[in-house]
């Protein structure tokens, strides 16, 4: 190779070059874009895939490198130390019952609250009958008139030891009332028949007088819990039990009662009697009261099989009466707190039945029925209370004076 003469410089290496505005052509050129870009992403890959390679081993082992039946206990508990199983745990995998012997019952969404008609609470209506055809009709007249939505209540009666026509009555009045077209009929209805072998009376004599309260009171404890216990079902928030010689009552009464929001609640009970064109509004439930010390004195001094009966000379409880309080022009919600309760009228959650609270066929703490039931609730903690304001009007059983 021949050197330009005076060596290699810098204007001999000028004028060997190609022209700039060649050079400038040549870069130009889309296919030289295309080949420059080309060879930096091939220069990228290779320098990644270089320095890649200096970090990973050739193989990855957490234990030591020989065959598991080589290791020693350690070495294998070092291995497996990396090699957990996972373990899924299902404690509620679904089961599938398809018996129709088991029937599944979940109380847990019952409950009782003032929003019961929103909340479409269920209703049961109690009611024993022993000889009461004549007060039949009325009763289901003014059971008709109430407000709170028929679709939600259920009717249940016992029938036992009954002289006159009450079954047949009773069927009557039902069929005619279930028949109606409009929103009278009820959700469903339980006739339940019972007889305990009651021989007394229905006279005023009888049933009202001294001798009888303890007998009598025992032997409608046991009607009551036999009624209950039949007809109480899961899907019942309340239980009402309601008496069949009322007269008159407010039509939206359930929903008063609620809206109060106690365990156990009664009005007070008065019937009309007329002298001289006027109404006395007798006071005819001495049930209801509110314990005093000389009744607590007495109760400790009698056997404890003896049941005390309200209102009757031959014990002086001195006990202080709703029956006696109260007047129903006044604010009918007013609230006052009772020992014991009569059983005209009463309001009741149904949780409380469901807990074990009944109505005692014997003397439970001297008491019976439905005053045994209020001292017994006491004891459980539920509260007992009553409405002096809040008249039910009762028949007049015309008994004799210093019964009442």
């Amino acid at each position: 190779m021949l050197l330009p003469k005076g060596g290699i410089n810098w204007k001999s290496t000028r004028a060997r070059l190609p022209p700039s505005r060649k050079i400038i052509g040549i870069f130009s050129r889309p296919r030289t874009f295309v080949y420059a870009i080309i060879a930096v992403l091939l220069f990228l890959l290779w320098k990644g895939v270089s320095y890649g390679a200096k970090d990973i081993p050739g193989f990855i082992c957490f234990g030591p490198a020989k065959p598991p039946m080589e290791m020693t206990l350690n070495e294998q508990a070092a291995w497996h130390s990396h090699l957990q199983t996972p373990v899924l745990f299902n404690h509620h995998a679904p089961i599938e019952i398809n018996s129709s012997t088991i029937e599944h019952v979940d109380l847990n969404p019952i409950s009782s609250t003032p929003k019961a008609i929103s909340n479409e609470e269920r209703v049961l209506i109690l009611t024993p009958l022993r000889d009461a055809s004549p007060y039949i009709p009325k009763y289901f007249d003014l059971l008709s008139e109430l407000t709170y939505p028929h679709h939600l209540i259920d009717l249940a009666f016992l029938v036992g030891d009954s002289s006159d026509d009450t079954l047949a009555v009773l069927a009557a009045e039902l069929d005619r009332v279930q028949k109606r077209t409009d929103r009278i009929p009820f959700n469903h209805v339980m006739i339940v028949e019972k007889s305990f072998g009651v021989t007394y009376a229905q006279s005023v004599e009888e049933r009202h007088g001294f001798a009888a309260q303890g007998p009598r009171r025992k032997a409608i404890a046991k009607a009551r819990n036999y009624l209950l216990y039949t007809a109480l079902r899961a899907e019942h928030s309340w239980v009402y039990w309601r008496d069949v010689d009322i007269v008159d009552s407010p039509k939206p009464i359930l929903e008063d009662f609620m809206a109060h929001d106690r365990d156990i609640l009664v009005p007070n009970i008065w019937f009309h009697r007329y002298k001289d064109d006027v109404d006395i509004e007798g006071r005819f439930d001495y049930n209801s009261w509110q314990e005093s010390d000389k009744g607590r004195a007495l109760a400790a001094s009698l056997d404890k099989d003896i049941v005390l009966a309200e209102g009757y000379k031959e014990y002086d409880t001195g006990r202080t009466y709703m029956a006696r309080m109260g007047d129903w022009r006044a604010n009918k919600d007013e609230e006052i707190e009772l020992d014991g309760i009569g059983g005209v009228n009463i309001l009741v959650k149904a949780d409380v039945h469901r807990s074990g609270i009944n109505f005692p066929s014997y003397a439970f703490e001297n008491q019976a029925e439905t005053e045994g039931f209020a001292k017994m609730a006491k004891r459980a903690g539920y509260q007992v209370i009553g409405l002096p304001n809040y008249v039910v009007w009762h028949i007049d059983t015309q008994e004799k004076p210093g019964n009442a």
